[in-house]
């Protein structure tokens, strides 16, 4: 089959992928706050309402790539002919993700499966980018910034696993009637006492239920731990990043594909 019509629809990927990136860290961090402060209700209304604008975008970039994959119109003679595998495997990779994690949202299923597709696919995606920057000459005119794309939407899907885990923990936990967080004692503020009250204190610690009943200004609360915290946020974090960096990648690139029209190389 011949081809003799560029469409050169950079720019929009770029963009998809811009938008990706900001919608799931938005919902990353409401998620995050979601479990730290205990509303298994919110949380579920979140993330189904994640799903339709997850689910357009997925659409959209599924058939983006498999349309590039299919009819990418250079030759191998043209030295141009693996820009197919190098540009819309990623991006079917994201697109695959982007879908199953719309579905799952949706009619609420377990989200670590998604986390593992994820993984795997983030892990590929990373590889394309370093292989692309080692290559021999460049496989682009912006090697590093490229890479940079890969890396960032590469290690989010990665540490999107983790995060999915621990969603599926507390939502479980909530399923099962146990708190999925432990129970810890906060006090509100110092309470000064003499030497002779200190003194008289028995010497076997209280429970936590005697410490509050003793003390007023001492609260019981469930906590998220902070390791879980952390965790969980690196996938905002990266994927926060990842929308920077294709910010950044759309600037670069755009202006020479729209000056060069359907000569530029990407």
């Amino acid at each position: 089959m011949a081809f003799t019509t560029f469409y050169d629809d950079l720019g929009l990927i770029e963009v998809l992928l811009l938008l990706v990136a900001t919608v799931l860290a938005y919902a990353g961090v409401r998620v995050w706050w979601a479990l730290r402060s205990h509303q298994p209700d919110s949380l579920r209304r979140m993330l189904k309402s994640t799903a339709i604008p997850v689910g357009v975008v997925g659409i959209i970039t599924l058939s983006l790539s498999l349309w590039g994959e299919m009819t990418w119109p250079f030759l191998p003679s043209d030295g141009m002919a693996g820009y197919n595998i190098f540009f819309f495997d990623p991006l079917m990779l994201c697109g695959l993700v982007l879908m199953a994690y719309a579905v799952s949202a949706y009619l609420n299923l377990r989200l670590q499966y998604v986390g593992i597709f994820a993984l795997v696919a983030g892990a590929a995606v990373v590889f394309y980018g370093w292989t692309g920057y080692t290559a021999s000459p460049a496989f682009t005119k912006d090697p590093l910034d490229t890479l940079l794309l890969y890396a960032g939407f590469g290690m989010a899907g990665v540490l999107a696993f983790p995060a999915t885990v621990i969603v599926d923990w507390y939502l479980s936990a909530i399923d099962a009637g146990r708190h999925p967080w432990k129970l810890a004692s906060t006090t509100s503020a110092p309470r000064q006492r003499g030497m002779g009250v200190r003194a008289a204190q028995p010497v076997v610690p209280p429970t936590s239920a005697a410490v509050a009943e003793a003390d007023p200004l001492t609260e019981l609360k469930y906590r998220m731990p902070k390791v879980l915290q952390a965790v969980f946020l690196l996938f905002p974090v990266f994927i926060a990043l990842a929308g920077i960096a294709a910010f950044w990648y759309f600037g670069v690139t755009l202006p020479g594909h729209l000056g060069g029209g359907a000569g530029a190389a990407p």
